[in-house]
Protein backbone atom coordinates (compact mmCIF):
# COMPACT_ATOMS: atom_id res chain seq x y z
CA UNK A 1 0.00 0.00 0.00
CA UNK A 2 1.26 3.16 -1.16
CA UNK A 3 2.91 5.45 2.14
CA UNK A 4 1.31 9.22 2.21
CA UNK A 5 2.80 12.19 3.21
CA UNK A 6 1.99 12.90 6.55
CA UNK A 7 2.38 16.81 7.30
CA UNK A 8 2.50 17.31 11.21
CA UNK A 9 -0.08 19.52 12.80
CA UNK A 10 0.66 22.94 13.50
CA UNK A 11 1.61 23.74 17.35
CA UNK A 12 -0.08 26.23 18.91
CA UNK A 13 2.33 28.83 21.07
CA UNK A 14 0.16 31.49 21.32
CA UNK A 15 -3.34 31.75 22.88
CA UNK A 16 -5.31 35.03 22.85
CA UNK A 17 -6.77 35.08 26.17
CA UNK A 18 -3.00 35.05 27.54
CA UNK A 19 -0.94 36.83 25.13
CA UNK A 20 2.04 38.74 26.63
CA UNK A 21 3.93 41.23 24.17
CA UNK A 22 7.08 40.40 25.46
CA UNK A 23 6.78 37.37 24.33
CA UNK A 24 5.52 37.56 21.04
CA UNK A 25 8.22 36.55 18.49
CA UNK A 26 7.47 39.04 16.13
CA UNK A 27 7.74 41.93 18.58
CA UNK A 28 11.07 40.58 19.86
CA UNK A 29 12.19 40.43 16.33
CA UNK A 30 11.46 43.64 15.61
CA UNK A 31 12.84 44.72 19.15
CA UNK A 32 16.46 43.01 17.56
CA UNK A 33 16.52 44.32 14.21
CA UNK A 34 15.48 47.97 15.94
CA UNK A 35 18.25 48.01 17.69
CA UNK A 36 20.62 46.76 15.24
CA UNK A 37 19.62 49.56 13.10
CA UNK A 38 20.24 51.78 15.56
CA UNK A 39 23.25 51.01 16.80
CA UNK A 40 24.44 50.83 13.10
CA UNK A 41 22.87 54.44 13.21
CA UNK A 42 25.57 55.46 15.86
CA UNK A 43 28.28 54.31 14.43
CA UNK A 44 27.64 55.30 10.83
CA UNK A 45 26.28 59.17 11.68
CA UNK A 46 29.96 60.13 12.32
CA UNK A 47 30.45 59.32 8.29
CA UNK A 48 27.79 61.74 7.56
CA UNK A 49 24.94 58.91 6.20
CA UNK A 50 21.84 58.77 7.26
CA UNK A 51 19.67 55.39 8.46
CA UNK A 52 18.00 55.42 4.58
CA UNK A 53 21.33 56.06 2.95
CA UNK A 54 23.59 53.88 4.45
CA UNK A 55 21.07 50.84 3.34
CA UNK A 56 20.88 52.05 -0.28
CA UNK A 57 24.70 52.42 -0.69
CA UNK A 58 24.42 49.12 0.96
CA UNK A 59 21.40 47.66 -1.82
CA UNK A 60 24.18 49.24 -4.44
CA UNK A 61 27.00 47.79 -3.56
CA UNK A 62 25.33 44.12 -2.90
CA UNK A 63 24.71 44.44 -6.99
CA UNK A 64 20.92 43.26 -6.81
CA UNK A 65 19.10 46.12 -6.70
CA UNK A 66 20.87 48.75 -9.20
CA UNK A 67 17.60 51.26 -10.96
CA UNK A 68 15.81 53.81 -8.93
CA UNK A 69 12.65 51.14 -9.36
CA UNK A 70 14.67 48.31 -7.63
CA UNK A 71 15.91 50.37 -4.71
CA UNK A 72 12.56 51.82 -4.57
CA UNK A 73 10.49 48.53 -4.06
CA UNK A 74 13.58 47.53 -1.79
CA UNK A 75 12.84 50.35 0.49
CA UNK A 76 9.14 50.46 0.35
CA UNK A 77 9.10 53.82 -0.75
CA UNK A 78 8.00 55.39 -3.91
CA UNK A 79 10.47 56.08 -6.97
CA UNK A 80 10.25 60.21 -6.54
CA UNK A 81 11.38 59.85 -2.83
CA UNK A 82 14.07 57.50 -3.80
CA UNK A 83 15.01 59.72 -6.87
CA UNK A 84 15.52 62.67 -4.11
CA UNK A 85 17.24 60.31 -1.97
CA UNK A 86 19.55 59.60 -4.76
CA UNK A 87 19.72 63.44 -5.62
CA UNK A 88 21.10 63.65 -1.89
CA UNK A 89 23.75 60.83 -2.33
CA UNK A 90 25.34 62.25 -5.63
CA UNK A 91 25.49 65.57 -4.40
CA UNK A 92 27.94 63.95 -1.60
CA UNK A 93 30.06 62.05 -4.42
CA UNK A 94 28.56 58.99 -2.95
CA UNK A 95 26.95 57.27 -6.53
CA UNK A 96 26.08 58.23 -9.88
CA UNK A 97 23.25 57.58 -12.39
CA UNK A 98 24.72 56.23 -15.96
CA UNK A 99 22.59 54.62 -18.91
CA UNK A 100 22.14 51.36 -19.34
CA UNK A 101 24.37 50.11 -22.25
CA UNK A 102 21.78 47.35 -23.20
CA UNK A 103 18.49 49.54 -22.74
CA UNK A 104 18.78 53.28 -23.05
CA UNK A 105 16.03 54.25 -21.26
CA UNK A 106 17.12 52.30 -18.15
CA UNK A 107 18.87 54.59 -15.93
CA UNK A 108 21.57 52.28 -13.67
CA UNK A 109 22.94 53.85 -10.20
CA UNK A 110 26.78 53.12 -9.50
CA UNK A 111 28.65 53.96 -6.45
CA UNK A 112 31.74 55.62 -7.18
CA UNK A 113 35.24 55.29 -5.90
CA UNK A 114 33.95 56.99 -2.48
CA UNK A 115 30.88 55.33 -2.22
CA UNK A 116 32.22 52.14 -2.12
CA UNK A 117 34.60 52.51 0.23
CA UNK A 118 31.42 54.18 2.30
CA UNK A 119 29.98 50.77 1.89
CA UNK A 120 32.72 48.63 2.62
CA UNK A 121 32.16 50.60 5.92
CA UNK A 122 28.50 49.98 6.21
CA UNK A 123 29.35 46.78 5.67
CA UNK A 124 31.70 46.51 8.15
CA UNK A 125 29.90 48.13 11.03
CA UNK A 126 27.15 45.97 10.40
CA UNK A 127 29.14 42.92 10.98
CA UNK A 128 30.80 44.60 14.33
CA UNK A 129 26.79 45.02 15.34
CA UNK A 130 25.32 42.56 14.17
CA UNK A 131 28.11 40.08 16.29
CA UNK A 132 27.28 42.28 19.16
CA UNK A 133 24.12 41.20 19.45
CA UNK A 134 25.07 37.77 18.84
CA UNK A 135 27.26 38.03 22.05
CA UNK A 136 27.44 34.72 23.86
CA UNK A 137 26.88 32.77 21.24
CA UNK A 138 28.49 29.57 20.47
CA UNK A 139 28.65 28.67 16.71
CA UNK A 140 26.55 25.90 17.12
CA UNK A 141 23.65 28.22 18.76
CA UNK A 142 23.81 30.63 15.73
CA UNK A 143 24.01 27.98 13.02
CA UNK A 144 20.42 27.00 14.50
CA UNK A 145 19.10 30.10 15.33
CA UNK A 146 19.78 30.86 11.33
CA UNK A 147 17.53 27.86 10.54
CA UNK A 148 14.83 28.43 12.48
CA UNK A 149 14.39 32.13 11.20
CA UNK A 150 14.93 30.39 7.91
CA UNK A 151 12.16 28.30 8.57
CA UNK A 152 10.00 30.89 9.84
CA UNK A 153 10.31 32.80 6.64
CA UNK A 154 9.92 29.61 4.78
CA UNK A 155 6.52 29.71 6.77
CA UNK A 156 5.72 33.20 6.09
CA UNK A 157 6.24 32.55 1.72
CA UNK A 158 3.85 29.62 2.09
CA UNK A 159 1.28 31.71 3.75
CA UNK A 160 1.67 34.91 1.00
CA UNK A 161 0.97 32.21 -1.40
CA UNK A 162 -1.42 29.57 0.06
CA UNK A 163 0.53 27.24 0.04
CA UNK A 164 1.44 24.60 2.90
CA UNK A 165 5.29 25.07 4.50
CA UNK A 166 7.14 21.90 4.34
CA UNK A 167 9.20 20.40 7.03
CA UNK A 168 12.49 21.99 7.42
CA UNK A 169 11.61 24.33 4.00
CA UNK A 170 13.95 27.45 3.64
CA UNK A 171 13.05 30.20 0.70
CA UNK A 172 15.27 30.18 -1.93
CA UNK A 173 17.29 33.74 -1.65
CA UNK A 174 15.30 36.81 -1.93
CA UNK A 175 12.13 34.56 -2.57
CA UNK A 176 10.59 35.90 0.43
CA UNK A 177 10.32 40.10 -0.32
CA UNK A 178 9.30 41.37 2.93
CA UNK A 179 10.10 45.11 1.66
CA UNK A 180 6.65 45.57 0.19
CA UNK A 181 4.78 45.14 3.21
CA UNK A 182 7.45 46.59 5.72
CA UNK A 183 10.75 48.10 5.63
CA UNK A 184 13.71 46.30 5.90
CA UNK A 185 16.08 46.81 8.94
CA UNK A 186 19.08 45.68 6.92
CA UNK A 187 18.18 41.78 7.17
CA UNK A 188 20.84 40.46 4.34
CA UNK A 189 23.42 42.80 4.52
CA UNK A 190 23.82 41.73 8.54
CA UNK A 191 23.77 37.81 7.59
CA UNK A 192 25.69 38.08 4.53
CA UNK A 193 28.66 39.78 7.12
CA UNK A 194 28.28 37.32 9.72
CA UNK A 195 28.34 34.52 7.15
CA UNK A 196 32.00 35.27 6.65
CA UNK A 197 33.32 34.55 9.76
CA UNK A 198 31.78 31.04 10.07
Amino acid sequence: MPSTAHTPPAVEFYFADDHCADENIGHLLRRVATSIRRQADKRLQGHGLTSAQWKVLSRIQRGDCTTIASLAREAATDAGAMTRLLDRLEAKGLCKRVRSCDDRRTINVELTRTGAAAASRVAATLAEVSDAHLSGFPDEAYRELMGYLQRMLGNGLALRDGTRARAGFAPPEGAFDESRETPDPCCRTDEGARRTHG
